[in-house]
């Protein structure tokens, strides 16, 4: 009996290892997602290849994406230019009258979208914690995932290293 314990739990040790490293693949490709914007019109990952691009779940209810909301848009603004574009998805459970009148007041100037469904925050790795953002280089391979609020001077060089890139 402990012998069977001792090499269940040795195999369940390994495979909670390999569930990690494989969540640690240099180029995890970007799912294919279409994200239903605010106007109504749909914009896709593919549509979106070529340009480096964050995409940040949120909610209006969350203090932190709220608090965080000035500096997505600075960095929008800042790297726009260059072939860097912003996806704020809101959750599921946001009322869209909220996300709605939270985007006109604060004027947001990226494209902000409504996953109705849950299914993009599903695809997205069943995204639950807001803010979870994740930067996806030119080739549309997610290059780094943030839960909580990025660090925003490592965010902006990891940003510009990636509109160097071919």
């Amino acid at each position: 009996m402990f012998r069977r314990t001792v090499v269940a739990l040795g195999l369940a040790a390994l495979a909670a290892t390999s569930a990690l490293l494989a969540g640690c693949s240099a180029a995890d490709a970007a799912p294919q997602s279409t994200f239903v914007l605010l106007d109504g019109s749909k914009q896709t990952t593919q549509e979106l290849r070529g340009k480096v691009m964050l995409v940040n779940f949120w909610a209006t209810s969350c203090t932190t994406c709220v608090a965080e909301m000035p500096r997505i848009v600075s960095t929008y603004e800042k790297f726009k230019g260059k072939g860097y574009e912003t996806v704020a998805v809101a959750m599921s459970y946001d009322p869209p009258s909220y996300v709605v009148n939270y985007t006109e007041t604060r004027k947001l100037p990226f494209k902000v979208a409504i996953d109705n469904t849950g299914a993009v925050a599903k695809a997205w790795g069943d995204v639950q914690l807001t803010p979870t953002s994740f930067l996806v280089n030119k080739k549309g391979e997610i290059v780094k995932r943030y839960v909580g609020e990025p660090d925003f001077a490592e965010l902006h060089q990891l940003i510009e290293k990636l509109l160097a890139e071919g």
